[in-house]
This record gives structure tokens, sequence and C-alpha cells, in this order.
């Protein structure tokens, strides 16, 4: 009867003559603590919603940095893999047309060169006006991009030669002026100017950067002409805002770079001493620095979820140690018929363990709904990979181990006559 009246109400005599013997198995020890854990359903799952929580935010989160590295890849991959990009370095315009014309003669094995020149523009007509870019080029502008215009066509050689006030523009620009009527035949004015379309161009991602279906395409020599009499400095050279240059077979794009710089070197007057005035770089450079800010990023979003599941951690440890005070002469109890530390030390991890990894699965599938979620809005994409739900299930599991040591620790020292005189 004295014993009985020292036992919580979970856990039976008999069930403590047969767990607490020196000859106590793991699968006892399982069963009082899920004994435990029942007995305190509220608390346990207040518990464990810490950890559901963060292990939701770790699968989320890493799942929307995997999905803009695959977006940004994917878009990269999609204009191409054998382009170089020529841009001037920065706070300096040093590139011209009559660069493109070098590279162009000077160099072999290229399958376009394409000079552009870009810059903001106010875009307008009767039914109201959109901020956008407006993209100078020639008509290899298009198949070297691999764009396509859905309605319509592009700006052919003729128009670019006679400087011809046309222009293919992007579905953002006709949805905000155009509605749902189809644009091509219709005027918009550019910086005041009139300009007819000609073409729309297929939709495309936004991704990082400026809205690619808020551009407008024109000739190069209209953009001169009639919309920003762009000109160098002191000089009657037409200036560049970059050249796009499509290399033929993917193994020369190395040497084909090395001779382009020779030639910008020279066209810009350029000493031995002189750093380059230009950036050079291929898509692959550009594929390789996209993956490493993308890269980061998901490093980082991931260190901020983990943070939140640091807090469910700490929760897990604030309980146990409450545990472990409210059953003090449980476990003093045990240790008299037997129990040896190593069991009581079991148990309250096994507690830890459980409230962690249940937590983690839920949080899991939390993690892939809300991915889900955000998939439905097309605002972002999340991309859930097998890597994000192992370290987020992992990562929950190594909290309860962690933070269950200390508060198991604690209940496996508690001398048994101590433990029976707690009140």
């Amino acid at each position: 009867m004295i014993l009985r009246e020292l036992l919580p109400a979970p856990v039976t005599l008999n069930a403590l003559q047969a767990r607490g013997a020196s000859s106590v198995s793991l699968g006892q020890n399982v069963g009082v603590a899920f004994d435990a854990l029942r007995a305190n359903k509220l608390r346990a799952a207040l518990t464990m919603l810490g950890i559901i929580i963060g292990v939701m935010a770790v699968v989320s989160l890493l799942s929307i940095g995997q999905g803009a590295q695959s977006a940004i890849t994917d878009q990269i991959n999609a204009i191409g893999t054998n382009l170089v990009f020529i841009q001037n370095a920065p706070s300096i315009s040093n590139l011209s047309v009559e660069d493109a014309d070098a590279i162009r003669s000077g160099v072999d094995g290229l399958t376009y060169v394409v000079p552009q020149y870009i810059a903001g523009a106010q875009m307008k007509n009767e039914n109201g006006s959109v901020q956008g870019r407006v993209i100078g080029s020639t008509p290899e502008y298009f198949p070297a991009n691999n764009l396509n215009v859905e309605v319509g066509r592009p700006f052919d050689q003729t128009e670019y030669d006679n400087a011809a006030r046309v222009a293919v523009i992007g579905t953002g620009i006709t949805e905000e002026l155009f509605g749902s009527l189809n644009p091509v035949g219709r005027t918009i004015r550019v910086n005041g100017q009139r300009i007819l379309i000609i073409g729309v161009m297929q939709e495309r991602d936004a991704g990082f950067g400026a809205d690619p279906n808020f551009q407008i395409y024109v000739p190069l020599t209209t953009s001169y002409r009639s919309l920003f009499e762009a000109r160098a400095v002191a000089s009657s050279r037409r200036v560049l805002s970059s050249i796009i240059v499509s290399v033929a077979e993917a193994e020369n794009i190395e040497p084909a770079q090395d001779q382009m710089e020779r030639i910008l070197r020279r066209q810009h007057d350029l000493r031995v001493e002189d750093e380059n005035d230009f950036i050079l770089f291929d898509q692959q450079q550009l594929l390789d620095a996209a993956s490493t800010v993308t890269g980061v990023l998901t490093v980082l979003l991931g260190a901020i979820a983990g943070v939140s599941l640091l807090v469910g951690g700490i929760g897990i440890m604030n309980i146990s140690l409450v545990s472990v005070t409210e059953r003090t002469r449980e476990i003093g109890l045990r240790k008299a018929l037997g129990a040896r530390p190593s069991h009581i030390l079991q148990q309250f991890l096994i507690e830890t363990v459980v409230l962690s990894t249940t937590g983690g699965l839920i949080g899991v599938l939390l993690g892939i709904g809300v991915g889900q979620l955000i998939n439905a809005t097309g605002v972002l994409t999340a991309n859930t990979t097998v890597e994000s739900v192992v370290l987020g299930l992992g990562f929950s599991v190594m909290v309860g181990v962690f933070f269950g040591v200390w508060p198991a620790r604690r209940a496996a020292r508690l001398q048994p006559i101590e433990a029976l005189r707690y009140e």
C-alpha cells in the first residue's frame, strides 16, 4: 500500500517491478516512456509544437531556396550554353558598335555577334502608361537568345537598316496598355516618339532582375536616331550597354574569349599595364556565379529555420527537466527496485527522442504542404528534395538527443533515498 501511494497515476507497481529490475529491456523502457507521454498528452503536444514549426520552416525554406536555384539555372540554360557576354566595367561606357564589328570580323567560329543598348523609358497610349526597358539591338538578338515572338513577328534587316520605328513588346506591356486587345498594328509612344508594334514576345518567367515581360525591343539604329541619341562623350562612337556573342562550338569558347579580349584592348588603346575597361564572361561562369549566390541563399534560409528548431529543442529540454522534477519519487522507487542509472537515462532519453521524431515527421509533412501551396500561388517555386526532408528530420532527432541528455543524466544520477524523500 505504501508503494502504491508513492506511484504516479499512470504507472503501476507491477509495471515498475517488471521494468525496474536490472534485466529491464529496451522495449520495456519504451513502454514506460510512452506511458509517461500518454499521461500528459497536452504537454507532449505543446512541446512538439516547437519542433514541428522548426522542421516545417527548415523543409519549406530549403525548398524555396532549391526552387530559386533551379529556376535561375533553367533560365540561364534556356538562353544557350555557347554565349559569351561583354559588358562595360563599372562607371565606364567604352563599348561601341565599332567594337562589335571588330569582333565579328576578327574572331572565327562565331554564330552571332549582337550589340545592344538598354535604357529605361516610359511607354504610353490612350489607355495609360507603364515604365519599362527599351532594348535596342539587331535582328540576330532573338535567335541568339532563343527568344520567340508569340504574336506577329520580329523586326527584320530592312527595318534595322532604315531605322524604322517598329517594336516587339513584352506581355506585361501588352496587358497594361491594351488589355485583351491584339496590339499588333497599333502604336504606342516611347519617350514621346510614336512606335508601331509589330510583335508580342512569348511570356517569360520574371526570375531575378528586370522583368522581361516589361521590355520593348527595337532596332538599335532606331534607338540611336529616335529614342536616345546615345553617343559617347567627346566621340562619334555609338555606345553600347553590352555585346552578346554566340560561339558555334562549345569547345572554342575559351580561345574565342582570348581573341575578343585582345581585339577589345586594341580597340580601346589599352597599354599592357592597363586593366580591362570591360568585363568578359561566358555562360558557364554566369551559371557558376548564380549557383553560388543561390547556394548561399539556401544555406542562409536553412540557418534561419534552424534557429526556430533550436528554440524547439530548448522547449523539449525545459519540459524534460520539469518531468524529472515531477517524477523524482517514481525514479527513486525504480532505483530501489533495482533499476540501474542507464535504465533511467534510457527512459527519459527515449521520451525526448519520441517527442522530437514525432514532431519532425509532422513538420516534414507540413513543410511539403507549404511548398505545394507556394507552387500553387505561382509567385515563387518551391522544390522539395529528399535532402531537405532528411536534413529536417535528422536535425529534429539530433535536437531530441542533444537536449534530452542533460535531463536524462540528471534523472539517472538521483539517489534512491533522496528521491523517495522528495515531496
